[in-house]
């Protein structure tokens, strides 16, 4: 028998990244100039669209695995895509932690924390 919690944070972690994927796409140029100012005293100043493509692919990559682990989870009890799911979801909200923390964003960064923690605790559950 599947877990359905692991089931019920497969579809958060995938509602989450899929949404912000979509939004980051949609709204490219709004969201680079609020990056350019957000980052502008950091290291990555001059990295701003290429930090933002590679977590606009994370966030894809999460969202459409995580998506697919929950239906994997439900059709067949397979755990596989699910874990890749989690633990990309893992690897892409420490980098936006990351971020959030060399802007010095600590709101920001407590907010990623809210995410990490079912994120972490599907990767504990499917591994």
């Amino acid at each position: 028998m599947f877990n359905i919690a692991s089931v019920l944070v497969l579809l958060f972690l995938a509602a989450t990244f899929i949404q912000s994927g979509y939004d980051k796409s949609a709204h490219w140029k709004d969201n680079l100039d609020w990056l350019n100012g957000h980052f502008s005293k950091t290291p990555i100043k001059n990295m701003v669209p290429f930090s933002l493509f590679l977590i606009l692919i994370l966030e894809i990559i999460s969202g459409i695995l995580c998506l697919s682990g929950a239906i994997q989870l439900l059709v067949n009890n397979g755990r596989t895509f699910g874990l890749y799911g989690a633990v990309f979801s893992c690897i892409t909200l420490i980098f936006l932690l990351i971020g959030q923390r060399m802007a010095k964003d600590y709101d920001g960064a407590r907010t990623i924390v809210i995410y990490f923690i079912p994120a972490i605790m599907a990767a504990y559950w499917l591994g």
